[in-house]
């Protein structure tokens, strides 16, 4: 009888290990904007490749719009391992005590899309992701939101139109310093609570890029925007390491080819998404759009010069040379 038990036992714990072998690995994607933007596409991209690269082995559940968590909350839940992966915007990694990545965050850095491009794949972009392992975290891409463009509920026109405004912000020191520069009061809020913000006049405006305006419907609550093309959006698409790590080779082989492959879906359609965002914003005629004259950005982008100066010892003066090295070798190719 005791081996009959026995015997049907090892069954028993057989079945189950088989069952748990054929349980797909679950992988929690979290970010904080919809559906309909860029990186909310890119996301839904990669849980179709992941899938079907692993043959269902990986199983993406993908939590947009802050769903789970807002933007504070959701690395700390990362490193914690409540989510596998997130697309926070670079500047969220200051606060966690990697500044560097602020190097982004500076004010007319890059002239295009395509010098951006060239300085994350190179050994810029690659440098500051290991920074983030001590961290517990693994970066995999880089994933371009588009140009930043004021809005605000008076015309910004002249540096003198941002005097005593409040306006929206990240996290981030130097973007602090971007909008004290500018003459407005920086004001540091989740995404999630901008558009009750800017309704009720608890902000005077924000900075974004026009797909994230759009589908955040901040157009309805801003009566003016201006196109200034002033900074960048610009995502990492991070995983937990712990996590990483423990994957099979395999499957974290299919992985970053399905990563991949949904990078350059995001990089394609980035431009394409804030074009026609920008159109229905104009067709919505809640928000007069007015496109800064190239001598007035000139100004503009003056004013911003001693930023870099300032924070030069953050994000270091061989982040900077390296970057403007690059930018210039982009452009020299047009």
């Amino acid at each position: 009888m005791k081996l009959v038990q026995f015997a049907a036992a090892v069954i028993a714990f057989a079945l189950f290990t088989a069952a748990q072998a054929q349980q797909p690995v679950v992988v929690k994607f979290s970010h904080v904007v919809t559906d309909e933007t860029p990186k909310g596409k890119g996301a839904i991209r990669f849980k179709e490749l992941a899938e079907a690269k692993t043959k269902g082995r990986v199983k993406v559940e993908i939590y947009p719009n802050s769903q789970l968590y807002k933007d504070r909350e959701e690395l700390e839940a990362l490193q914690l391992g409540a989510v596998q992966m997130l697309a926070p915007s670079v500047s969220k990694f200051g606060p966690l005590g990697v500044r560097k990545f602020e190097v982004f965050d500076l004010p007319y850095m890059f002239d295009d899309e395509r010098s951006l491009e060239r300085v994350v794949e190179g050994p810029v972009g690659k440098g500051l992701f290991k920074l983030l392992e001590p961290k517990g975290i693994v970066g995999l891409a880089y994933w371009f939101n588009g140009f930043k463009e004021f809005t605000a509920n008076k015309p910004l026109r002249k540096l003198d139109d941002f005097k005593g405004l409040k306006i929206r912000i990240q996290s981030s020191k130097i973007l602090e310093g971007e909008i004290k520069a500018f003459g407005a009061i920086p004001q540091v809020m989740a995404f999630s609570e901008v558009y009750t913000a800017l309704q009720q006049g608890v902000v005077d405006g924000e900075e974004n890029t026009p797909s994230n305006k759009y589908t955040q419907k901040m157009h309805e609550v801003q009566k003016h925007m201006t196109l200034s093309d002033h900074g960048v959006v610009m995502y990492a698409v991070i995983v937990n390491k712990k996590f990483w790590d423990a994957l099979p080779a395999d499957i974290r082989r299919s992985l970053v080819e399905a990563m991949a492959e949904s990078t350059q879906y995001v990089w394609d359609i980035a431009k394409k998404e804030n074009d026609d965002a920008l159109v229905k914003i104009k067709a919505a005629k809640t928000t007069d759009v007015y496109v800064l004259p190239s001598t007035e950005k000139a100004v503009w982008r003056k004013a911003m010069l001693p930023l870099y100066q300032e924070y030069e010892g953050v994000v270091g003066k061989d982040t900077l040379q390296a970057i403007e090295k690059t930018v210039a070798q982009s452009s020299a190719k047009k």
